[in-house]
């Protein structure tokens, strides 16, 4: 009988151990976020998923230089509530998009609006 909660403790414990790292991934230690950067580009894709949607863009520089951005976001379900939707970016699609950026110098980063052609603006959260 004494053995029972003493095992359970142990199970409880070793669960929590299994499922910090879980957490571990949701800090913005890896972005700068004293920084916004704004670029013109082209939606390649929109990644519709979770955990995180991702939004990816070409932006070409005056040479004619092609750089790949990839911008993580909200998943689908904050994104709905916010007024996105699955087809919201199609590539092909010339944006202006504000995030804040990878403190490395990777052309990563965490996206903060998006503006339209129309001039329509989304943003990750509710407004």
């Amino acid at each position: 009988m004494k053995a029972k909660p003493v095992v359970l403790l142990a199970l409880l414990v070793g669960l929590l151990v299994i499922s910090v790292p879980l957490f571990a991934h949701h800090g913005g230690v890896a972005y700068d976020t004293g920084r916004r950067i704004t670029l013109k580009g082209t939606i390649s894709n929109f990644e519709w998923t979770n955990p995180h949607s991702q939004v990816h863009l070409d932006v070409t520089d005056d040479k004619g230089n092609v750089a790949h951005w990839n911008f993580e976001t909200q998943p689908p379900s904050i994104l709905i509530h916010a007024g996105w939707h699955r087809d919201s970016l199609k590539p092909g699609d010339q944006v202006t998009l504000v995030a804040t950026p990878a403190k490395n110098g990777s052309t990563i980063g965490l996206l903060s609006k998006v503006v339209l052609a129309d001039g329509q603006e989304l943003t990750p959260t509710e407004k």
